[in-house]
């Protein structure tokens, strides 16, 4: 046995609200890693209207590694949902036109980069995540979080803004399951491991 069909849309028998998202989404700067799934209450096609202000002309990106679990509602905001925050006004004249078209002349609005989530990541219902922001490979985000700066790996983070609740496991485990990129490997040896990679002994795995 070498696990689910990864090319498969609708892994689940019977069951069109929870998808492989690599399968499902469409705009070329949304770039997801094998097995990675999200279940929506309603409806899977949700996932590309909760990745807001994510705008061709801006070039940014969202990016989420493998075997990721993304719950219904999770929003992920983009750079196009920028404004400037030091200048006297934020508001954007420029878009208006009519006598406002040369607002920004000399200026950009600020751009903080991809939003970059890593491999094996738990990201709970309505969660929040903003541009420019990295989260560690095995972090889990908690429900109704809103996620303003990096993420360590395997830490779990909660609140509005998020800050850090705890470490899944200790500096010496994570820097372990770090160098070994579980998520890297060959089907065939993921599945051999699965018992292991849903226990808790780290050296199971070496």
């Amino acid at each position: 046995m070498t696990g689910p069909d990864k090319t498969q849309a609708f892994p689940l028998a019977y069951y069109n609200r929870l998808c492989f998202l690599k399968n499902i989404v469409k705009n070329p700067n949304i770039i997801v890693g094998d097995y990675t799934y999200y279940d929506d209450f309603e409806q899977v096609e949700n996932f590309e209207k909760n990745v807001k202000y994510l705008f061709d002309f801006v070039g940014d990106k969202l990016i989420i590694g493998k075997f990721c679990m993304i719950a219904s509602d999770v929003k992920f905001i983009m750079n196009g949902a920028n404004h400037l925050s030091n200048a006297l006004s934020a508001y954007p004249f420029a878009i208006f036109g009519h006598g406002w078209e040369n607002a920004m002349d000399g200026k950009t609005y600020p751009h903080k980069g991809d939003l970059v989530i890593g491999n094996d990541v738990w990201i709970g219902y309505n969660a929040t995540l903003m541009a420019g922001i990295t989260i560690g490979d095995g972090a889990i985000i908690t429900t109704n979080a809103t996620v303003v700066k990096d993420v360590a790996p395997y830490s779990v983070v909660g609140g509005n803004p998020a800050t850090e609740i705890k470490k899944r496991f200790s500096e010496a485990e994570i820097q372990r399951l770090l160098a070994l990129k579980w998520w890297d490997w060959e089907i065939e040896k993921i599945t051999a491991h699965v018992q292991d990679l849903t226990g808790n002994d780290v050296s199971k795995l070496f």
